[in-house]
């Protein structure tokens, strides 16, 4: 009976680990910014939806027809920078400055740095370029 009971738990630890793996290396795969390219890009447009929550904050926002996903800060990070889910509404206009998807197709960028009426909010301070 013990080395059932042993192969049962080892069997338990692999998939427990093996699921934690599965989970955790998409999360891991996206934060950071190995996904975006060199040098900053802007983006202006309308918002349609905010998200401040975990892992990161998000906006979506319509440009010419076209919809862009913002990513910004963890949610403290972008708390931090003054931005919150009542700093803005959908169809308010946004400049978004930050660094694009490496893949041309897709519509994604990760900000460092958001306007929304003439308000900026520095959610990478690091990032952003001294003027």
């Amino acid at each position: 009976m013990n080395a059932i009971h042993a192969i049962r738990h080892s069997l338990r630890a692999s998939l427990a680990l093996g699921l934690a793996a599965t989970f955790s290396l998409p999360a891991l795969a996206h934060h950071g910014w190995s996904w975006t390219e060199d040098g900053l890009f802007e983006l202006r447009g309308t918002i349609t939806e905010l998200y401040i929550g975990n892992p990161h904050a998000t906006l979506d926002v319509d440009v010419e027809g076209e919809i862009w996903r913002v990513e910004l800060a963890p949610p403290s990070r972008t708390v931090a920078a003054g931005f919150a889910e009542d700093t803005a509404s959908p169809g308010d206009e946004v400049i978004a400055i930050g660094n694009r998807s490496l893949d041309p197709n897709e519509r994604r960028m990760k900000a460092v740095r958001i306007i929304i009426n003439e308000t900026a909010y520095d959610v990478y301070p690091g990032r952003v370029p001294t003027d």
